[in-house]
């Protein structure tokens, strides 16, 4: 979790966001369309936000997007899915590349998401919430016509807090479960998943997205762990007192987002299954890739738009 802080903003030193400090105190790069590259990878959960973000905002055209491969080793995400190995404009075998290129002596993990400028090829920011909420206020001249207001002034501070828990219990509660080294430390990590997600299940029952009728940054950030939920962290990570398909609130609501343009389209279940249990040998040593869950059920009705207007 310690990240390269530099931001890319509108106005140099200086945030957008009312809610931010106006000053910042990292270095800041400035908007420019064409300067940029995104590398992310559909498999990773992190990345995964940056990619949708992106879509809904309509900035393909402003930043342009490399991606990794599901698989990588100790030393870097690298772009075995390109022609030849390579990210056809940075020209990099390996993200590494553009860490090393600003950081010869880069000695932390190489991470997606990663802004890269394109002209120096070196890194920008791998920071990944930061990203996405300069996505939003930073470039926000450059978004399309309808693109959703994924921070609402309206209901920003009690989103801050829904995202917080959401962060710490939900996107990192399965990371602690997985991970845990010892019986003790599984199940405290375990009640506290499922008590966060019995609380999602409950605020999701009447309300179609978390901050109510329309999506919102907190809907991006929970959606990329539930669309892993069942395909990896159920069994892989043994978060597995039930699965998503048998919570009928927080189900509907993640077919709901999937079937929503920018989201589902963003999903490779296969990618994501060879990421997790390839790389992670010491969890499944054996390397085998489970062949389910099958991905039809994604695109069955939900029946939620009777809680309030798509967007």
């Amino acid at each position: 979790m310690d990240y390269i802080p530099d931001r890319i903003t509108k106005d140099p030193g200086r945030s957008q966001d009312p809610y931010d400090d106006a000053r910042l105190d990292v270095r800041t790069w400035p908007v420019e369309p064409g300067r940029y590259r995104l590398v992310a990878a559909r498999a990773c959960p992190w990345a995964n936000r940056s990619i949708i973000v992106r879509r809904l905002l309509g900035l393909e055209d402003v930043i342009s997007m490399g991606l990794a491969g599901p698989t990588h080793d100790e030393r870097s995400w690298t772009f075995d899915l390109d022609p030849g190995g390579r990210d056809p404009v940075l020209g990099y075998e390996r993200l590494q590349e553009a860490y090393l290129a600003r950081y010869p002596d880069y000695d932390k993990g190489i991470t997606v998401p990663a802004v890269v400028e394109v002209a120096s090829g070196q890194v920008v920011t791998n920071d990944f919430p930061w990203i996405t909420h300069d996505l939003f206020f930073e470039w926000r001249d450059h978004h399309r016509p309808d693109a959703p207001d994924l921070w609402p002034d309206d209901c920003r501070a009690e989103m801050e807090e829904v995202m917080e828990r959401v962060f710490t219990e939900v996107n990192n509660g399965v990371y602690r479960c997985g991970f845990a080294g010892t019986q003790d430390a599984y199940d405290e990590a375990y009640d506290r998943l499922w008590t966060a997600m019995d609380w999602l299940e409950e605020r999701l029952t009447d309300r179609r997205y978390l901050m109510g009728d329309h999506i919102t940054e907190a809907d991006v950030r929970l959606f990329t762990t539930l669309a892993r939920f069942d395909a990896v962290y159920h069994g892989h990570f043994k978060c597995n007192r039930n699965k998503l398909t048998e919570m009928p609130a927080l189900w509907g609501y993640a077919r709901d987002l999937f079937q929503t343009p920018g989201f589902g389209d963003t999903i490779d279940f296969d990618q994501i299954k060879r990421h997790y249990y390839v790389v992670h040998e010491d969890i499944n040593p054996s390397g085998i890739v489970p062949k389910g869950p099958e991905r039809e059920s994604w695109l069955s009705p939900h029946s939620r738009a009777r809680l309030g207007p798509p967007r």
